[in-house]
């Protein structure tokens, strides 16, 4: 706060010279930097008036300096209380309280609304009573209490009627608007919330306001993918701060305008975008929006195949205060952590309990990966209540993705005939929304689909197709799995054929018991480590995970050498852990070289049978080897040959257990 002069205020009504003068006059031209410079060189000379310490505010606001803006905003107030005009000391009260509470300090937030609810009492029909419910509508909301929510959003639309505040009406009918749509309710919804909007780039509301109720409407299509819309509402607002000089939310359009155009497979240019506006918006300290922006970049990292990257930019949204799902769970699908991936989507999905279009954007994840992990029961509830949420909103995109996820379900549950009707359904409505990623995921369900009733060239074309959309797009992973089962079907057209492999069983012994003893977060946090380092260990010794197996791996290998050796570094991993962290898990290995029937990635026949069994015959921390598999491995220290009885095999197999430690 500048140091106080002995010559008194200037009220705002009377004429002013100099700095004050100019400042006033740069408000009201919109000019805000320089109102901004006029008025601080002003406020160093004599204290300014509340209302001009109001004009300062909003000035630093729009000029990123918000530790100026709550300090004027703060002064202002207590000038106005101290003048004793509680019903502005009030209203800026909450504002200042609303500032907080968006900056996540909520005991200061209390504080300050305290402060009003002292001024003006709990109820009343002023104005300041209207922001006062409108403050106490967020924080019900942000707690999950949506009829609290509901009963004050609905207090401040009838106060706004009758105080005939543009400002408070507009805010109040965004508000009310959003829990709406939230509950479904779409033609009030998106009625009120266009309402606000329209008073927002129609000029007849203060800037800020303007841009808080447009950004709102945006962000609401936004999240019922209603694409056409957004665009419609970024346009109209980024004209309006164009003609108004608003500096901040043009960033928060371009978020926006970014997300939009990510949808349409302009990633590259979307992510640059969205870099470059969320870095624009740091100094404006706009804690939501930059989440947003951080969440989106994040996404598209996840879907050019940058998982790092991407698990970078959704751990920077989560800090911000927005919650990193499907996102974060989709990318550890795509790093092969199956129960991380579970976990973090059904937590979220369980914690989302009353925004129903929050739940659109999670049910399809949840059920993507519920079928990964082979719970078709799990993914049918997903995709049938998104189906039951979805008859609510006209969006297409909405439309799109409940077809998709139902034809994901249906060709799980084993009715590909259905599956062809709902792929095919949600291919018309991707295009309409113009969204190429989207297409390509469904013709790959199809191809599969139109593969199950026999109609090999349709599911042919549609899988080229598939390959050659991701391909365009950058989509590095969806492109190798898409041309891997590309190879596997002319591998598998070619017939079987014979390959002699180095096969590797691995399991954590005990796991269960270690789960419980160390709780799911510990448990799934060290699960994490155990599947990344085995993971890693085996592609560095040059084998390929074939799957995972329980708490364990199959792989093959082309060199025997190579399997005992990536053996013996996985149980030294697992040592040197436990002696770093005193936690141990102990991992027993089989290996067995034999020749085995080859589809594609895929490996079947007696000699993995074997391997499984040899792998079952080891204890917590053993290496156990075939004859077969020492023989060609060449010089390894092991323990005396013995004869062990494999169930499924009339004779004994000879193995050894390998030394490592």
């Amino acid at each position: 706060m500048p140091p106080m002069a002995d010559t008194e205020a200037v009220p705002s009504g009377v004429p002013a010279s100099g700095p004050l003068g100019a400042g006033r006059e740069a408000i009201a031209a919109h000019a805000w930097r320089d109102a901004f410079e006029r008025l601080t060189e002003a406020d160093r000379t004599s204290p300014l008036a509340p209302e001009d310490l109001e004009s300062l505010a909003l000035a630093a606001f729009f000029s990123a300096e918000p530790s100026v803006e709550l300090d004027a905003l703060e002064r202002a107030q207590a000038g106005y209380e101290a003048a004793g005009e509680s019903v502005r000391a009030a209203s800026l009260a909450v504002h200042v309280a609303r500032t907080q509470l968006f900056a996540g300090n909520m005991a200061l937030a209390r504080a300050w609304s305290r402060r009003a609810e002292r001024l003006i009492g709990a109820d009343g029909d002023t104005y300041a009573h209207g922001y006062l419910e409108l403050l106490a509508s967020e924080v019900s909301s942000g707690k999950g209490d949506l009829e609290a929510a509901l009963a004050h959003a609905e207090r401040a639309m009838a106060i706004s009627s009758a105080a005939a505040d543009a400002d408070l009406t507009a805010f109040a009918q965004s508000n009310l608007g959003w829990l709406k749509l939230s509950q479904g309710e779409y033609e009030d919804g998106i009625s009120l919330l266009e309402e606000a909007s329209f008073a927002a780039v129609n000029g007849e509301l203060t800037p800020f306001t303007s841009g808080v109720t447009a950004c709102r409407t945006i962000g609401a299509c936004r999240d019922m993918t209603d694409y056409r819309r957004a665009m419609e509402w970024i346009e109209a607002t980024e004209k309006y701060c164009s003609r108004n000089n608003v500096d901040g939310f043009p960033g928060i359009c371009r978020i926006h305008r970014a997300e939009v155009a990510a949808v349409g497979g302009a990633w590259e240019r979307a992510e640059q975008e969205l870099v470059r506006a969320t870095s624009e918006l740091v100094p404006y300290n706009m804690g939501p929006p930059l989440a947003e922006g951080a969440y989106s970049i994040g996404d598209i990292r996840r879907l050019m195949g940058d998982l790092e990257g991407a698990e970078a930019a959704l751990r920077d949204a989560h800090q911000r205060g927005k919650s990193p799902q499907p996102a974060l769970a989709l990318v550890r699908l795509a790093q092969g952590n199956m129960r991380a991936a579970v976990r973090a989507i059904d937590t979220a999905v369980r914690d989302e309990t009353w925004d129903r279009l929050a739940r659109t954007r999670l049910l399809p994840a949840q059920a993507e990966i519920a079928i990964a992990a082979g719970d078709v029961a799990k993914a049918r509830a997903a995709v049938d209540e998104l189906a039951k949420i979805s008859t609510g909103y006209p969006s297409p995109a909405l439309e799109a993705g409940s077809h998709l996820a139902q034809g994901r379900v249906l060709l799980a549950e084993g009715d590909p005939a259905r599956a062809i009707e709902e792929l095919r359904a949600s291919i018309r409505s991707w295009r309409e929304v113009g969204a190429p990623y989207e297409i390509g995921r469904a013709r790959v369900l199809l191809a599969r689909a139109l593969r199950a009733v026999d109609d090999e060239e349709n599911a042919d074309l549609e899988l080229d197709a598939a390959i050659a959309e991701f391909r365009r797009l950058g989509a590095r992973i969806d492109t190798a799995a898409a041309e891997a089962e590309q190879h596997e079907i002319a591998v598998r057209r070619s017939g079987p054929m014979t390959a002699r492999r180095t096969f590797m069983f691995t399991d954590i012994v005990g796991s269960t018991r270690l789960a419980e003893a160390l709780g799911d977060d510990t448990w799934e946090r060290l699960l994490r480590w155990h599947d990344d380092t085995s993971r890693g260990l085996i592609s560095h010794g040059g084998g390929v995970v074939v799957n995972s197996t329980g708490d364990g791996f199959f792989a093959a290998f082309e060199s025997a050498r190579s399997a005992v050796d990536t053996a013996i570094a996985i149980q030294r991993a697992m040592r040197d852990h436990r002696d770093d962290t005193e936690v141990e898990l102990r991992v027993r290995i089989g290996l067995h070289t034999s020749d085995a029937t080859q589809r594609g990635a895929d490996y079947s026949g007696l000699g993995v049978h074997v391997a499984a069994r040899i792998g079952a015959l080891a204890g917590g921390g053993e290496i156990v080897a075939s004859a077969a598999t020492l023989e060609q491995a060449g010089d390894v220290a092991i323990s005396a040959v013995r004869s062990e009885p494999v169930r499924g095999v009339t004779t004994p197999v000879e193995v050894a257990t390998v030394a490592w430690d």
